[in-house]
């Protein structure tokens, strides 16, 4: 039988599990406030955040902070840090801290039958468009990296629910691995091992849903950058050829899409509207248009202009890529939630763009029939429901 999802040998901290575990480096890239206020909940405790990288400490030079990363990372492994679970599969429930519960399993999936490539025909593939020029920061930090911690997602088509609520039904009878609320109003999480015994259940399951998508197995929710990553050590001798994931029942009933909002740095907010509106032909009174809401410090615009692309985000980002080729001085983020959109545009010289997102049915027949969507076109929670990193393996 083929491995799909496999047993890997998991790491996880002695203690202090609600001070190891903090969100994924790719969240809150503008608002190093989230950081300070996380490393000062850390303290001088062992901490993902010790061997990890946030986005928004990234420069041109990281070499010192991945040295310190490398470093700390041997210490973990030589001190009294880690408890070991072999040939472990994890069933993992978390409460998001809007009450609602999403549940998982972690286990290794084969980089082999992976890609990120537009158009690829692999068991597991990318959902969006994958920036390459983001993928040699993170190659930096992997490549002599000791450890990895995941905070990949992936999403399985499983609508008779077939693989991961069977498991959660039976739960209460697995060994318990964790159990804690995680730091800054994130919700709490739980972990099961997975009886050995099940192993062979989970992949005849995954078997099937591979037939049933078309020879699509796994598309990547979430974490397509690290991944990507992982595949470049792998091809380039450097790494495992094996990666640790989450995966999780794109129709799990806490499982939202939500839109990723784009805020532009250092324009002037009317002018960088008009241009928009005027390269996207005229605003749009009638037929198919794609309406955005443009806020600026204290003010808000709506627009509507004709649809050129099947989703709003895409002539957007078509739009702003070719913008910044003539005006490198402007930059762009990718902000979870409306709230902290509008936030960040109270900033002076500062514009955000709302906009609709697509529903989670849409995915899997858009990159069964497309290829992968615009990069950053959605995100499954708030910025406050992403992974948090949690654990890890062992890779060197």
């Amino acid at each position: 039988m083929q491995k799909f999802l496999t047993p890997a040998d998991i790491l996880l901290p002695k203690k202090d599990f609600d001070k190891w575990s903090v969100i994924a480096c790719d969240q809150y890239t503008s608002e190093p406030e989230y950081w300070a206020e996380t490393e000062a909940n850390v303290g001088d405790t062992p901490s993902a955040l010790n061997i990890v990288l946030p986005e928004v400490y990234l420069s041109k030079d990281n070499s010192g902070r991945i040295a310190k990363i490398n470093s700390n990372m041997e210490a973990y492994l030589k001190g009294d840090v880690f408890d070991t679970f072999e040939n472990t599969l994890i069933l993992t429930v978390r409460t998001l801290n809007n009450g609602k519960v999403r549940t998982g399993i972690v286990g290794l999936i084969d980089l082999e039958e992976y890609s990120y490539e537009k158009g690829a025909d692999t068991l597991t593939r990318a959902t969006e468009a994958t920036v390459v020029e983001r993928i040699p920061p993170r190659v930096e930090i992997r490549k002599d990296a000791p450890l990895e911690l995941p905070h990949v997602m992936l999403l399985i088509n499983d609508p008779k629910r077939s693989l991961i609520e069977p498991l959660l039904e039976t739960s209460n009878s697995f060994e318990k691995l964790y159990d804690f609320e995680l730091m800054q109003n994130a919700g709490a999480i739980k972990g099961y091992k997975i009886p050995e015994s099940k192993t062979d259940d989970i992949n005849k399951v995954l078997a099937e849903l591979k037939e049933e998508n078309n020879g699509l197995l796994f598309a990547v929710g979430d974490g397509n950058h690290s991944l990507a990553t992982a595949k470049e050590c792998y091809k380039n001798h450097s790494g495992s050829r094996y990666a640790l994931v989450e995966v999780v029942n794109i129709h799990d009933n806490s499982l939202e899409f939500e839109p990723i909002y784009r805020i532009v740095f250092g324009v002037q907010p009317e002018k960088l509207i008009n241009e928009f509106v005027t390269a996207m032909g005229g605003e749009c009174n009638s037929g198919n248009c794609h309406k955005y809401t443009c806020v600026w410090g204290e003010n808000k615009k709506e627009i509507s202009v004709k649809a050129n692309a099947h989703l709003a985000v895409a002539d957007l980002q078509k739009f702003l890529d070719n913008y910044i080729k003539s005006n490198p001085e402007v930059e762009v983020d990718y902000i979870h939630g409306i709230s902290n959109t509008e936030k960040l545009a109270l900033k002076p010289d500062t514009l955000g763009f709302i906009f609709d997102g697509m529903g989670k049915a849409d995915l899997f027949p858009a990159v069964s029939a497309d290829g992968s969507l615009p990069r950053k076109t959605f995100s499954m929670g708030t910025a406050d429901d992403k992974r948090f990193y949690l654990e890890a393996r062992k890779i060197k």
